[in-house]
């Protein structure tokens, strides 16, 4: 099930797990160890970790060692399972409202032994959980209005002294995302760095 018209977007929406024959092994790089993860088509870059991810996993400082950690629109988990990796101590919050993607985060993190992952809707997110470190490849493709409702949602969800880190396409808006978050949204973000076409924004409450 899709919810939109756009080919693009679709895997934002869908709804249903992958099947068994759906699935596929996939072997990558995270958090410098080579792992085995599930992928399946209907999902965020299913044939590898997307540029874009590469470049915000190359930019951000480790993630806290405890706390509550989120990965925004975690896809099939590469951000997710990477600061799962990086801080077994700590609880990832892995968010999407792909319920195919979900699943995948789930069975990655068992295959993986993590038991420190939570794969979950944005609603089932209690209220006031606060994140220490929040790090996302945000859906850009839904549209400005909905990304920026989506990031001025979470983005004050950020704790005191902790840090989100966002990758965005220089030619999907990054620059402009920047500058209204800024100016108009009151959440100064600054640019942290800029390789591959990617920026990497850093908001600091």
């Amino acid at each position: 099930m899709s919810g939109t018209d756009d080919p693009q977007v679709d895997h934002y929406f869908t709804a249903r797990p992958a099947s068994a024959e759906q699935r596929r092994t996939l072997r990558v790089r995270l958090a410098g160890r080579d792992v085995e993860v599930e992928t399946a088509g209907g999902v965020f870059s299913p044939d590898h970790v997307d540029l874009g991810t590469q470049v915000l996993l190359r930019t951000v400082p480790a993630p806290p060692s405890r706390g509550d950690l989120l990965d925004l629109g975690c896809g099939w988990g590469p951000v997710a399972l990477t600061q799962a990796l990086l801080s077994p101590d700590a609880r990832v919050w892995a968010v999407d409202v792909n319920e195919r993607a979900l699943d995948l985060v789930r069975r990655n993190a068992t295959r993986l032994g993590l038991g420190n992952v939570v794969a979950t809707t944005p609603d089932a997110v209690p209220d006031d959980v606060r994140f220490d470190a929040l790090w996302s490849n945000p859906p850009v493709r839904i549209g400005k209005p909905a990304l920026r409702a989506l990031l001025t949602h979470w983005l004050p969800r950020v704790a005191t002294g902790g840090e989100a880190w966002l990758v965005v396409g220089r030619n999907l808006g990054a620059d402009p995302l920047q500058r209204w978050l800024t100016d108009e949204a009151g959440l100064p973000t600054t640019r942290e760095a800029s390789a591959k076409g990617f920026r990497v924004l850093r908001y600091a409450p």
